[in-house]
């Protein structure tokens, strides 16, 4: 089905709706060169469904669609919502299942899952909002536990909003009692010092079932301290590909990101971050939705083996269609 119609999802009502509207902008660019027939659809921050400027209802936008690409990222599109919608249509889609989908998108959960696995994860514990809770009890309790430096992040969530390094001098209480402001819960995690490193994996490519990317070394500037939002979409990032591994280092790497993968019940492609210790390798996150911008990780690790942007990108609209059958 080289002619398919090909329905493009962006933006969303989450944190990442920019980063999603690049996303399905560069999946559209990439189309267009291509046999497929691409439709632009944006789900607003409201969640409604746009098509050439006017609402539609979901089924009706998708009316004509052959097959979904699923461009959006964080709520609504990494955790399992759109995908129930899109199978109660029974319109094929790009990346995981919606029970994948949700319980990576959790990153509590995802270590739960995870938890056999020889790869070693930072400490953490789980903050709920609650009327009754003593925010700084529970902050002093935690830098008992892991020390001052903590990194605090949404359950939820991705492109590193809403995460924050603490240092101590109260930090911690502070930034606990911002955050359930407007999130249930957040996670806590002792802060671990090494490289970070993100390695992709794609599923059945050039004759491999799981097919491991290389390892991208990131370096942040000094001024960000860790790969914030900003770090990860102003271009000042060092994004070394392949990275200053050992061949050790990448080999772990790469088995850990595709066992994550299978061990999840992921499909078609994820990301999984890593920080590299001097004590070994440190599981932060996995991606089942990664960014496909222009300043994306995974776009430039697939150009260090010589695939091609719009080669990946109807990859995974071919492998949709098929896994339909």
């Amino acid at each position: 089905m080289s002619e398919a119609r090909v329905a493009v999802l962006r933006g969303g009502p989450s944190d990442e709706y920019e980063v999603s509207m690049r996303t399905g902008a560069s999946v559209l660019g990439a189309l267009q060169k291509s046999s497929y027939q691409p439709h632009d659809i944006v789900i607003s921050k409201a969640g409604e469904w746009i098509v050439d400027g006017f609402p539609r209802a979901p089924k009706d936008a998708l009316a004509t669609a052959d097959v979904a690409f699923i461009a959006l990222h964080g709520a609504y599109g990494e955790d399992g919502e759109v995908q129930r919608l899109l199978d109660r249509l029974g319109i094929p889609y790009t990346g995981s299942k919606a029970y994948a989908s949700s319980l990576a998108m959790n990153k509590i959960l995802t270590k739960e899952h995870l938890y056999d696995m020889p790869v070693k994860m930072a400490p953490h514990m789980r903050v709920t909002k609650g009327r009754n809770t003593d925010i700084a009890r529970v902050a002093h309790r935690i830098e008992e536990l892991y020390g001052h430096e903590c990194v605090v992040k949404p359950v939820n969530s991705g492109s590193s909003v809403d995460t924050f390094i603490t240092r101590g001098g109260g930090e911690l209480t502070r930034i606990l009692g911002q955050l359930l402001e407007h999130r249930d819960e957040v996670l806590v995690e002792k802060r671990i010092h090494g490289r970070e490193a993100t390695i992709g994996v794609v599923e059945r490519f050039r004759d491999q079932s799981l097919y491991a990317l290389p390892a991208i070394e990131i370096v942040v500037p000094d001024e960000e301290h860790f790969f914030t939002y900003n770090a990860k979409y102003s271009g000042k990032t060092d994004e070394i590909c392949p990275g200053r591994f050992s061949a050790d280092e990448k080999r772990q790497l790469s088995d850990f990101a595709a066992q994550i993968h299978a061990i999840l019940g992921l499909s078609q492609y994820s990301r999984s971050d890593f920080i590299v210790a001097d004590d070994g390798m440190y599981f932060l996150e996995v991606n089942t939705l990664p960014g496909l911008t222009a300043e994306s990780l995974m776009p430039k690790a697939l150009d260090a083996v010589g695939c091609s942007y719009s080669e990946f990108i109807e990859h995974l609209i071919t492998d949709a269609l098929v896994r339909r059958r």
